[in-house]
């Protein structure tokens, strides 16, 4: 199973100047739950992003275009399709960005974990792509509010691919 997870705005906006657009502890949580356990695979950009380098228990994965660059505690390819097959007898993989990688992984994942972030952001440089809707099936939505914790509303969502079927790159 390859699965994206973000965290995406109604305007499609998910970060700026390498960096998140909002800070909600609930959508950490999650992704903290979700992810925990599995690989997790993301560009260069991304990972230099996160404020204490790889997560923890979790393998890392890093996406870029100088494959001889090293990521302390992450493995490292020059292209998804290599970081895929490297992963691909685990149960569950997840991308977990940025926006070029999900630009290439969601024609073929099998799994969308997406938070609805209800703010526009204008100042955005960072936008997840597209979702052809005819391609996915919603299989749960849970919104919550704003509140002292989480400035912005928000709902996570969880779809799958219509037609799921095995993705091998081989």
């Amino acid at each position: 199973m390859i699965s994206i997870i973000a965290a995406v705005a109604d305007n499609g906006a998910i970060g700026a100047g390498n960096a998140l657009l909002w800070h909600l502890p609930d959508d950490l949580k999650r992704f903290k739950r979700l992810t925990t356990g599995h690989t997790v695979i993301m560009g260069r950009k991304t990972f230099e992003s996160l404020p204490k380098g790889a997560l923890p228990n979790r393998t890392n994965v890093v996406i870029t275009s100088v494959p001889q660059t090293s990521f302390p505690s992450c493995e490292t390819f020059g292209n998804l399709r290599d970081a895929i097959n490297s992963h691909q007898q685990e149960e569950e993989i997840f991308i977990i960005g940025g926006a070029l990688i999900y630009k290439e992984a969601i024609g073929f994942a099998n799994k969308l974990y997406i938070t609805c972030v209800h703010h526009n952001f204008g100042h955005a440089d960072a936008f997840f792509p597209a979702i052809n809707e005819s391609d996915w099936e919603q299989i749960t939505s849970e919104h919550s509010l704003s509140d002292e914790k989480n400035k912005y509303s928000y709902t996570f969502k969880v779809f799958l691919r219509k037609n799921n079927c095995q993705i091998c790159f081989n």
